[in-house]
This record gives C-alpha cells, sequence and structure tokens, in this order.
C-alpha cells in the first residue's frame, strides 16, 4: 500500500464528509421550514376554534336616510380585528362603511363579548348579510 491508496481514501473520505455535510444541511434547513409551517397552521386553527361570532340583528331602516345597521357580538373568547372583518351584502363585498365596538369609533380592537355595529349607507334594500372575520368564521342573517 503506497501513498496512492492512502490519498485516494483521503480524498475520498474527504469527499464523502463534505457531501454529507451539504445534504445534512438542506435536509435540516427543509425539515426546520416544514416544522414552522405546521406550528403556524397549528396557531391559526386554534385561533379558529376559539373565534366564533353571531349575528344580533340586520336592519334596513327607510326613515330619513335609507341605511343598512348590522349588530354583531363577538361570542368566542379570540380578540379580533374590526379591519380585517369582511362585510358582504347580497354576495357583493363591501367597504367603506361605520363601525363601532360598543359606542367606540376609533377601535379596531373587536375583544370577546363586545358588539360590532355596522353601517353602510348609499345602498339599495339588501335581502341577506353576511360577516366573515380574519379567521373565516362566518354568520349569515336575512335583512329585516
Amino acid at each position: 500500500m503506497g501513498f496512492s491508496v492512502s490519498g485516494s481514501a483521503a480524498l475520498i473520505f474527504v469527499a464523502a464528509f463534505i457531501g454529507f455535510g451539504m445534504f445534512y444541511s438542506a435536509t435540516a434547513n427543509s425539515f426546520e421550514r416544514v416544522n414552522d409551517a405546521r406550528e403556524d397552521q397549528r396557531d391559526r386553527l386554534l385561533d379558529q376554534q376559539n373565534t366564533d361570532i353571531s349575528i344580533v340583528s340586520a336592519t334596513w331602516n327607510t326613515t330619513g336616510d335609507e341605511d343598512l345597521v348590522v349588530t354583531v357580538d363577538n361570542t368566542g373568547s379570540e380578540t379580533l380585528s374590526v379591519e380585517e372583518t369582511d362585510l358582504l351584502v347580497d354576495n357583493d363585498y363591501l367597504s367603506g362603511y361605520e363601525t363601532t365596538v360598543d359606542d367606540e369609533r376609533s377601535t379596531d380592537i373587536w375583544a370577546s363579548q363586545e358588539r360590532l355595529e355596522i353601517t353602510v349607507s348609499s345602498i339599495s334594500q339588501p335581502d341577506r348579510v353576511k360577516i366573515v372575520t380574519e379567521n373565516g368564521v362566518a354568520d349569515t342573517m336575512v335583512v329585516t
């Protein structure tokens, strides 16, 4: 056994060591990303399970200004964002409406057991409304 066999073995060992290092770092990063994604998914599912809303009323006022007033209770334990809560009227997405949370106009926080009131002006008389939260939880009601 001369130097050529020892040198070849050392070269193969170094190449295998470098190859294993590259393989390990690639698989470790991928595994970590998958675990992070699964953890985020579990967090979103927990938020969704803790979210619940109930439309109390959806009324069309014809006296004076014609407007739609939708009152919704946050009956879950999750604090929601007013800005990320969507309103659909007769399957049309609406924006630019006035909101109040327990008579507070300037807040974006809709905590548990608080009431959100949405007032929409300048629309024709609707039949149905649907409220969708940021977590995908929704409730629908016929307008009276």
